[in-house]
């Protein structure tokens, strides 16, 4: 079942513009069990109302999975990229 969206969730039109960012097509390893654009929701869910990162709704990814491509996008500069994309 689908979960209600969020006032802080990416549009269709905004996920097509960032979606080559987030997403790694690799041939090796196995399949990822996470969606990149409910983490990135989840993130954008942070920033926007404040929430520590343990407390965010059930209905989003477990906060330590947000957490660590949360750290890995940012230190990297991707959420940088994704936020100009973005204009947020």
């Amino acid at each position: 079942m689908a979960r209600e969206s969020y006032p802080t969730d990416l549009t269709d039109e905004e996920w097509a513009q960032v979606e080559h960012l987030l997403i790694s097509h690799s041939r090796f390893g196995r399949k990822r069990k996470v969606d990149e654009r409910e983490i990135l929701n989840a993130i954008l869910y942070v920033q926007w109302t404040g929430c520590a990162w343990r407390m965010l709704p059930h209905d989003l990814p477990i906060w330590s999975t947000v957490y660590y491509y949360y750290s890995r996008w940012d230190s990297d500069g991707t959420l940088n990229l994704v936020r100009s994309i973005l204009g947020r």
